[in-house]
């Protein structure tokens, strides 16, 4: 019975800092569409980060780690906390180099509010991370085996599979989770209606264009930037930046080991400039270019690493 009414009090803790992260996306401006506020509020965050980092790493004595199985309860708590906190968590670390995270949750909202997802939609996710973005995508689109989520590292896909059964909701056991790389797409799954990423790109793979039905969006972390692009014929798409800078973990498999391109000569041009939403990308299967103001303007800058594909 001290067990149950434990238990019961953890579960309640949970659902109040689930509902103390939704209310404070809210009033930063975001989770405007009711259907993604109530995805933020129902899908458990936490029961994706059984364990994270902070600082990047753990350290020799533990510092760094927190996990739900902490035999202490204040840091079993900490851990509960932290899984609710408006920031991203490190989750997988292998020699010391993060591989793997959980995004910050205002984040996660934004980029899933610029999808535009509609009912019937299928949705590629190329960085399966901890399976917490393809519940909540999931969710929105219900269980009916619309999401795909691709990573290279099984260590990685593994555990998100067991989250997503963990969660348990019909919308959660219908996601694919796809070992491989996430360049390639996944054509098992085509044509998809859209294509996010969560991991920062040198280039966009060409593939993801081919596997999308015309005017399906693709929307990637790039150049310290979202682009948001729409495909307008076979192996063609075309968008803008958002406003809203995001740096995430690289790409890896067929693209690793290249940096994202430079932009005008400088990475850190759309940070400084004063209005990023100027920028658009223009993908025309291996040929790429970044540019201002318009595709066939003065200012524009190829993307070398769009080759390596």
């Amino acid at each position: 019975m001290a067990g149950s009414a434990r238990d019961q009090r953890f579960r309640a803790a949970a659902a109040a800092l689930r509902r103390r992260m939704v209310r404070r996306i809210v009033a930063g401006g975001g989770l405007a569409d009711p259907a993604w506020r109530a995805a933020f509020a129902e899908v458990p965050r936490h029961l994706f980060v059984p364990v994270y980092y902070r600082g990047g790493s753990d350290d020799a004595a533990g510092h760094g780690r927190f996990a739900a199985d902490d035999p202490d309860m204040r840091r079993r708590l900490s851990w509960l906390t932290g899984a609710y906190a408006d920031q991203p968590i490190a989750t997988h670390v292998s020699g010391g180099e993060l591989v793997s995270s959980s995004s910050q949750p205002s984040l996660m909202a934004l980029m899933c509010e610029a999808l535009d997802l509609r009912e019937g939609h299928r949705v590629l996710e190329i960085g399966a991370g901890t399976g917490y973005n393809a519940a909540l995508l999931a969710h929105r689109l219900g269980g009916t085996g619309a999401v795909t989520t691709v990573d290279l590292d099984a260590a990685i896909t593994a555990p998100a599979r067991e989250h997503l059964a963990a969660y348990g909701t019909a919308a959660a056991l219908s996601v694919t989770v796809v070992t491989g790389d996430g360049a390639f797409g996944c054509p098992a799954g085509a044509p998809y209606d859209r294509v996010i990423a969560t991991c920062e790109l040198p280039a966009v793979p060409p593939a993801w264009a081919e596997q999308c039905r015309p005017g399906a969006r693709i929307l990637a972390p790039f150049a310290t930037g979202l682009v948001v692009l729409t495909v307008t014929g076979p192996g063609r798409a075309e968008g803008r930046f958002l406003s809203t800078p995001a740096y995430f973990v690289p790409l890896r498999g067929r693209a690793a080991g290249i940096q994202p391109p430079a932009v005008g000569g400088e990475s850190s041009l759309l940070d400084r400039h004063p209005a990023r939403t100027r920028f658009g990308l223009t993908v025309e299967g291996r040929r790429q270019w970044i540019w201002l103001d318009r595709p066939d303007g003065p200012d524009t800058w190829p993307v070398p690493a769009a080759s390596s594909f």
